[in-house]
């Protein structure tokens, strides 16, 4: 029961992010590994969106690391237990939490020990500027703890890079590219120089803007509507800067008429708006109110408009509406 229910909520979530977003490429597949334990490390910008990307879209299943702050009701706790997430205690959460992290890490190598696949984001937080930021321990102490426990273990590090074209809007661009293995054997002596390796190996697979002039080479990338998911193309204009790049208005009318035949989920979103404090939960929120608001709102709108002997006009309504989700479409930013 529990594996048909996880995989409906697979199927729901990644057709609902294939609405959500205009475009979603994957690069890499090739790279990850058949049959063998798998742990991705991957770059993290976007919240909830990142791990609900790679666990539709990877053709694996991981478990995942969340933090353990989410877990402290209940009913969320077993929840969140339900679709293979586990909690990570970070100093906020209290030195005597922090303790728990061994069990953590234990359930962690048992995943692997099992050939099963983890998801951890290595950089230990999120923020939706666009570089790499420095990895933290975690992911290298259980790859090595797991080799402890079976120095035989197929065990492979998969890089894992998202890059948006937009964090916080519908109608954008996601690419998730996979990079090439690490085989954390060769470096199970030394955590230090895995975690060198890893980030080494990310690195060119995350778009990088260097922190000096951050913002002015971000409105620049921007206006000359270089793609923002590519590295290659990021890196290119800002080493040369060339000139031959046009600029483009940013396309709102798509977006617009998409609001305007789903207004109720709309308002529901501008209430919602000013309670989330922290921009690379945005996209999140905006995302599981479509997901649940949906439905409800189409469903809703054509009984009452059946009720009312109009049911003709109603499916015309209800087509364009889906017409102009589709279509939706929002800049770079």
């Amino acid at each position: 029961m529990k594996y048909l229910v996880n995989e409906f909520l697979r199927f729901l979530v990644r057709l609902a992010l294939r609405v959500f977003y205009k475009e979603i490429v994957v690069e890499g597949k090739h790279n990850i590994p058949k049959g063998k334990s798998i742990l991705m490390v991957s770059n993290h910008q976007n919240a909830l969106i990142d791990p609900l990307l790679l666990a539709t879209l990877s053709g694996l299943k991981p478990h995942f690391l969340t933090r353990a702050s989410v877990f402290q009701k209940p009913f969320v706790a077993k929840m969140l237990n339900y679709i293979q997430m586990i909690p990570i205690y970070r100093v906020r959460d209290g030195v005597r939490n922090m303790e728990k992290n061994q069990e953590t890490f234990d359930k962690s190598v048992q995943v692997l020990l099992k050939k099963g696949s983890m998801l951890i984001f290595g950089e230990g937080s999120h923020s939706t500027k666009r570089n790499l930021r420095p990895m933290k321990k975690g992911f290298a102490r259980i790859a090595v703890q797991a080799l402890q426990v079976n120095p035989e273990l197929d065990l492979f590090i998969l890089p894992v890079a998202i890059n948006y074209s937009n964090h916080n809007h519908s109608g954008s661009k996601v690419r998730i590219t996979f990079g090439e293995v690490i085989n954390p054997k060769l470096y199970s002596q030394n955590s230090e120089t895995l975690i060198s390796v890893t980030y080494k190996a990310l690195l060119p697979l995350v778009v990088e803007i260097p922190e000096n002039q951050y913002e002015n080479n971000l409105q620049l990338l921007i206006n000359k509507n270089v793609d923002l998911t590519s590295p290659s193309a990021v890196k290119e204009f800002l080493d040369e800067k060339p000139i031959n790049v046009k600029s483009v208005k940013t396309p709102y009318l798509r977006n617009k008429l998409m609001k305007l035949f789903h207004l109720p989920i709309y308002w529901i979103w501008l209430w919602m708006a000013p309670k989330v404090k922290d921009e690379a939960f945005i996209a999140t929120f905006k995302f599981v109110i479509g997901l649940v608001g949906l439905p409800i709102w189409y469903f809703t709108f054509y009984f009452v408009m059946s009720e009312l002997e109009e049911k003709a006009w109603a499916i015309s309504f209800l087509f364009l509406a889906i017409i102009f989700l589709f279509s939706n479409k929002n800049g770079q930013k």
